[in-house]
This record gives structure tokens, C-alpha cells and sequence, in this order.
């Protein structure tokens, strides 16, 4: 009996020690992801590129991430090849095309490197999702959180390098956020292995998307998805221009608006650790109903605050940016749990590869409409629908026979 419970112990252990490393190693690796974003204006500058061709270093990782998502999961990568050399390639590519921007002699050139660190980061994120699971049967809702948590932080950290930075030379991020996810990627070859409840693995079937399409749950949890991440993207992609606009009617420095993103982004590992809780307890199509209606809301409000005192619109800010993404773990939760054992890795990079296609669009939208309008003021109202619309699915799901799978149960 001694001996059982030691085992318990060293499992318990085990697996709580791979998601503390392997949540490093994501902080690492994701700050790629948003380190042109937070020095936008120094390279429109460097590359005499105009506000649209920018968006383009914004919206080419998310395409890139798109075609790197789907690629793999039409080609079963994910179910076929081990998790930690998909992961720690993809790392060491993201950050060879991230330091090359520091030679990139165009903006062209620069695009292109972004849609290159799409692909790469395609194979960090969707592996990394399925990797911990496998260590995770109880507590999978917390743990999945934790993981996008560091997604979260990652993607906020250039903001605050590039705030602490702002007297030094752009390069100074870029050089930085490569270098981390070089350590990521050494993290990521060392530690990112299956546990104990391991899926079934996977020969190349491409008849396995398929399937996966037509499991009317998994799509229910995709469609509810697609509506959170109809807002996400474009939410933190244009946060940064949108404090801006917002300071200047406040009569406050810009410079400050760096350092307000990060702190809008950052929060969101607050709503990431507190939907993981709320989804093992209270149940994951609950969680993400609420926090979708709570997101949504905000989306509505922060037109409205912006003008209003400061302490509101920072108020209104940060609780969005922590339901924003407090969510957006239980939806791979639930692919997990209700999915086919053997198209796992597939379904998740199905899910992923969708969802960031929407994000391509929404973040091209949201500064069309801010320019036509000739105010960032109101732009936001465009990314109200994506959450409700997640709602409703969410809830239909929540009343089909299959639902009893997720989370023991707490459907």
C-alpha cells in the first residue's frame, strides 16, 4: 500500500513538473509571436511601409499559422510524429525567421519571415496542448489553462520589453525574443513527453479530417471556438493602437500604451488559471458560455469607456483581456475528451488551424473599419458577435448525449 502510494505521489510529481517546464518553454517560444506587432511604429519606419502593408506583419504569422495547422493535421503530423522534436524543429524555425528580421531589406521580406514563423509556431502550440493532456485525466481544464496562460504571457512579454526598452534600439526585442525561444526549444527537447494516458498512435489516413468533421460535438466545440476566436486575435493585435488613441483623448503620454497592453494581454493568465478552476468544477461548456458573455460585453463596453474617466477604461480593459481568453483552453479540453482517441493531435490541429483562419480576417477588418470611421473609438463593436455566437454553441452542446464525456461529467 506504501509502495502504491509512493507510485501516486511520483505521478503526481511527474506531471506537474513536465506542465511548470513545458509552460516555460511556450512563455519562451511565444514571444515570436507579437514581436513585430510591439515595434510596429520603429518598423514602418525602418521599412517606410504604411499602416496597411504593417498589418500584413501582424496577420502573415496568423496565416502562416493557419497554413502550418492545417497542413499537419491533413497530413496526421501531429498523431504520428513525437511531440518533442515537432515542437522543438518548430521552436528553433520560429526563431531563425524571427532573428532575420534584423536583416529582412524589405518589408516584403519581413512578411514573409512572419508567415514563416506562423508555420513554425503551428507545430509548438497544438503538440503542446495534446502532450499535456496525456499527463491529465483530473484537472485537465486547470492544467490546459495553465498552458495557454503561458501562450498569454508569452504573446505579452515583447510589449513589456518593448515598454522597459523604449530608448533602445528595436532590434534589442527582436534579438531577445529569438534567443528565448531558442532555450524554449532546448526545454521542449528534454521535457516534452507523453505521460501515462497516452492516444492511440496514428498511421497517415487522410480520411481521418473527415471523421473529424463529422463528429457534431467536436464541431459544436469548434463552432464555439470560432466565435471566441473571432475575437481574440483582433483584440490583441490592436490593442496597442487602440490605448493610443485612447491616451490621446485622455490628454495622456502614448508611450504609456505599451505598458498597458501588456498589462490588458498579461492579465489574461488570471482568466486562463480561473477558467481551468471554474471548467473541472462548474463544467467546461459553462465556463466558456460565461466567459464569452462576459468577453462579448466588454467588446460592447470599451467603446463607451473609451472617453470615459481612466480608471474606467483601464477597468473595462483589463477585465477583457482577462475573459478574452480565460476560455479558450476548455475548447481543446473538450476535443480531447469527446474526440477519437487516435485523430486527437488531428482534431486539435484542425480546431487551431480554423480558428486563426478567422482571426486572418478579423484582424484585417478591425483597422479598415477604425479608418473608415476616422476613430478607433467605436471599432471594437465588430468582434461583439464572434463570442455570442460561441455561446449558443456551447450551449447546444452542452444538452447533447455526448456532453456527459467532458470533464467526468461537469459537461
Amino acid at each position: 500500500m506504501l509502495m502504491k502510494s509512493d507510485a501516486d505521489r511520483q505521478a503526481v510529481h511527474g506531471q506537474w513538473q513536465v506542465l511548470a517546464i513545458l509552460s516555460l518553454a511556450i512563455v519562451l517560444s511565444m514571444t515570436t509571436w507579437f514581436s513585430a506587432t510591439a515595434i510596429i511604429n520603429e518598423l514602418k519606419e525602418t521599412w517606410a511601409i504604411d499602416g496597411a502593408a504593417a498589418a500584413w506583419l501582424t496577420n502573415a504569422v496568423q496565416i502562416g499559422f493557419v497554413v502550418g495547422a492545417l497542413g499537419s493535421s491533413l497530413l496526421n503530423i501531429p498523431d504520428i510524429v513525437p511531440a518533442r522534436w515537432l515542437m522543438a524543429i518548430s521552436a528553433c524555425l520560429a526563431a531563425a525567421a524571427n532573428l532575420a528580421l534584423l536583416i529582412a531589406p524589405s518589408g516584403e521580406v519581413a512578411i514573409a519571415l512572419r508567415f514563416v514563423t506562423g508555420i513554425a509556431l503551428a507545430g509548438i502550440y497544438p503538440p503542446a496542448l495534446k502532450v499535456i493532456s496525456t499527463w491529465f485525466l483530473h484537472g485537465r481544464g486547470l492544467a490546459l489553462g495553465i498552458v495557454i496562460g503561458a501562450l498569454t504571457l508569452g504573446s505579452a512579454f515583447p510589449h513589456l520589453l518593448r515598454a522597459v526598452t523604449s530608448d533602445l534600439n528595436w532590434k534589442l526585442v527582436v534579438a531577445a525574443t529569438s534567443g528565448m525561444t531558442l532555450l524554449g526549444a532546448v526545454l521542449m527537447a528534454r521535457f516534452a513527453v507523453e505521460g501515462p494516458h497516452r492516444y492511440a498512435r496514428a498511421t497517415f489516413d487522410p480520411r481521418q479530417i473527415g471523421r473529424v468533421l463529422r463528429n457534431k460535438p467536436v464541431m459544436l466545440a469548434n463552432i464555439g471556438y470560432f466565435g471566441h476566436m473571432w475575437e481574440l486575435y483582433a483584440m490583441w493585435g490592436w490593442f496597442l493602437a487602440f490605448a493610443q488613441a485612447a491616451l490621446v483623448q485622455h490628454n495622456v503620454d502614448t508611450s504609456y500604451a505599451s505598458m498597458i497592453t501588456f498589462v490588458v494581454v498579461a492579465s489574461g493568465v488570471v482568466g486562463c488559471v480561473l477558467g481551468g478552476v471554474m471548467a473541472d468544477r462548474i463544467g467546461r461548456t459553462a465556463t466558456t458560455a460565461l466567459m464569452m458573455v462576459v468577453s462579448g460585453l466588454c467588446a460592447l463596453l470599451i467603446g463607451f469607456a473609451f472617453d470615459a474617466p481612466l480608471w474606467v477604461f483601464l477597468t473595462v480593459a483589463i477585465i477583457w483581456g482577462i475573459s478574452v481568453i480565460g476560455d479558450s483552453a476548455q475548447f481543446s479540453a473538450i476535443v480531447t475528451e469527446i474526440g477519437e482517441s487516435s485523430s486527437v493531435g488531428t482534431a486539435l490541429a484542425l480546431q487551431l488551424g480554423l480558428g486563426f483562419a478567422l482571426t486572418v480576417i478579423a484582424i484585417r477588418v478591425v483597422p479598415e473599419i477604425a479608418a473608415a470611421m476616422g476613430s478607433w473609438q467605436w471599432t471594437f463593436l465588430v468582434l461583439v458577435p464572434g463570442p455570442f455566437i460561441g455561446v449558443i454553441a456551447m450551449l447546444m452542446l452542452r444538452r447533447m448525449p455526448d456532453a456527459i464525456k467532458i470533464a467526468h461529467g461537469r459537461k
